[in-house]
């Protein structure tokens, strides 16, 4: 009896993984990954140093060869940290009952830019039909690394904050934390391979292997 159950119980956690397996590639408003739903994915809260940056201040006319001026001018040597905000809303598909996640971690890579990872400690509850929207402070410093790569970087600061997405060419990765719904729980690593998306010329979300 002990053996049936133990495979009864094995049947059931591989069940449960199976519906969070799958790969389809379909829009940015309904990308399922491994069938984590990413939902939507922006930029926020971009700023250089010490300044605010965001659309309306450049539809103002804020340029990025006056920012570079008036920043060199203002810290002289040194660094200069970038510093955004990424907006993630993470669901499931429709029909799926809720699971919980236990964090997860994640990796940014954009062109031009050093990869940046880091890890989302809180638990995220994840429901068919809506979205948990999460923030990801994202990092890096320019004069750190180049101080010839200055102007590029503000460039680059200045595209996140007015389009508030990521530039085609980025590639996100989500590895999930530890799983529970339907009583089961189900270990961070065990079937929930890191989730890989990059980021199409049109802004669309693509999983790599979907």
């Amino acid at each position: 009896m002990r053996l049936i159950a133990r495979r009864w119980r094995w049947l059931t956690l591989l069940g449960f993984a199976s519906l969070l397996t799958g790969c389809l590639a379909l829009p940015q408003t309904g990308l399922f990954a491994f069938r984590l739903a990413v939902t939507s994915l922006g930029v926020e809260d971009v700023r250089i140093g010490p300044y605010s940056i965001n659309a309306s201040s450049i539809n103002a006319g804020l340029d990025t060869s006056d920012l570079t001026s008036l920043i060199a001018s203002s810290l002289g040597a040194g660094s200069l940290p970038i510093h955004a905000t990424i907006a993630m809303g993470l669901g499931l598909p429709a029909g799926m009952p809720p699971v919980e996640m236990s964090g997860f971690r994640w990796a940014l890579d954009m062109p031009g830019v050093d990869p940046v990872q880091g890890s989302y400690e809180q638990d995220v509850t994840l429901t068919s039909g809506g979205g948990a929207n999460l923030r990801l402070p994202v990092a890096f410093d320019v004069l750190a690394t180049d101080r010839q790569r200055l102007t590029p970087m503000l460039e680059l600061a200045s595209q996140l904050a007015s389009q508030g997405e990521l530039p085609p060419g980025s590639q996100l990765a989500i590895t999930p934390g530890d799983l529970r719904g339907l009583g089961m729980r189900l270990p961070a690593g065990l079937l929930t391979p890191t989730i890989r998306l990059n980021v199409g010329a049109d802004g669309q979300l693509v999983p790599q292997g979907g």
